[in-house]
């Protein structure tokens, strides 16, 4: 047997306050993957808007209704491209919608989908996504949960258009996209009509004020049904006042709060993503089967994740004020 060679190149990228660590592996070595391995991709009977089309992503910079957008290749996987909106990373996105990239991404995943697993009927699902940037989590869902409904609320109507052209997004009313702005658009969304809510809207490296506040608070409480479940991601600094006043908000409205990010964050070291997590039901807490699992699963991923439940987080959020309307 000859000698065998390993070859790793690791790339570190910040996204959006996230962070992305991918590992590639010489291709020499057809036995060597990245991650763990998933299900078998389902795959929507109805036909997207490029497959009507026939329009195929083309690197490049594109203008939109509110800028430009960026789409580029990923360098080390085929199939997958990175969207960069107004210069800054925001998406990740690949003919696998099972396969997350960007971490803040999978820790929502992890955490929305142990909510879903336990609480919701999944052939029942109403899930809202506000901020669509390329549809990534928005795609993942459906794949994963194939009778949900996911509307994408995106303030650039040129870039949902141009999202719809480039990639095999699952059609309506799987993956519907609605175009506006966020705040607007959820105050007009009907009580108790959606089961999950994620906010993951950004105006150049923070989320808009207008979106973190007791009264925004209010209206996502107001549009949950009774056992829905709010999610945030949130940007920070290393001081941390952005996530512990947020938190600080979402208890005032919401009796029950968690948190996700990498040790690094919660220990107020870099800029990064803190995921929120906020219902009217209890959620898992540290030595139940819920969080065991949860943490197993966040502790496999390529940046590893904590879990952080109700009396941690009441603890990590002192210190935060009630962020209001101004």
């Amino acid at each position: 047997m000859g000698t065998v060679v390993s070859l790793f190149a690791i790339t570190v990228r910040f996204c959006n306050c996230g962070l992305r660590l991918a590992v590639v592996v010489a291709e020499a070595l057809p036995w060597a993957t990245m991650g763990r391995k998933r299900g078998k991709q389902q795959h929507s009977a109805s036909k997207s808007r490029r497959e009507t089309t026939g329009t195929q992503p083309c690197a490049g910079i594109y203008e939109t209704s509110t800028g430009t957008v960026e789409l580029r290749p990923d360098a080390y996987r085929s199939g997958a491209w990175e969207i960069l909106v107004n210069g800054v990373p925001s998406s990740h996105i690949s003919d696998n919608p099972a396969q997350l990239d960007y971490e803040y991404m999978r820790w929502i995943s992890i955490g929305v989908s142990a909510f879903i697993d336990n609480n919701l009927d999944p052939d029942r699902l109403r899930i809202t996504h506000l901020g669509g940037g390329a549809c990534t989590l928005a795609w993942h869902f459906a794949d994963r949960y194939p009778s949900s409904r996911n509307t994408v609320v995106e303030i650039d109507a040129k870039l949902a258009t141009l999202v719809r052209d480039w990639f095999p997004i699952p059609a309506a009313p799987r993956v519907k996209i609605r175009v506006g702005d966020a705040r607007t658009v959820l105050e007009s969304v009907q009580p108790n009509s959606r089961d999950v809510i994620i906010r993951d809207v950004f105006s150049g490296a923070i989320t808009p004020h207008s979106l973190t506040t007791i009264q925004f608070a209010r209206m996502a409480a107001r549009a949950l049904a009774a056992n829905g479940l709010y999610v945030a991601n949130c940007g920070d600094h290393k001081e941390l006042t952005v996530a512990r006043s947020e938190l600080m908000t979402l208890a005032k409205v919401f009796p029950h709060v968690a948190a996700i990010a990498d040790p690094p964050m919660f220990k107020g070291r870099r800029y990064g993503n803190i995921i929120l997590l906020a219902s009217t039901l209890p959620l898992p807490t540290s030595g139940d089967a819920m969080a065991a699992a949860l943490t197993r699963q966040l502790l496999g991923g390529a940046v590893p994740a904590q879990y952080k439940d109700e009396a941690e987080v009441r603890e990590f959020m002192q210190g935060g004020t009630v962020l209001v309307d101004v």
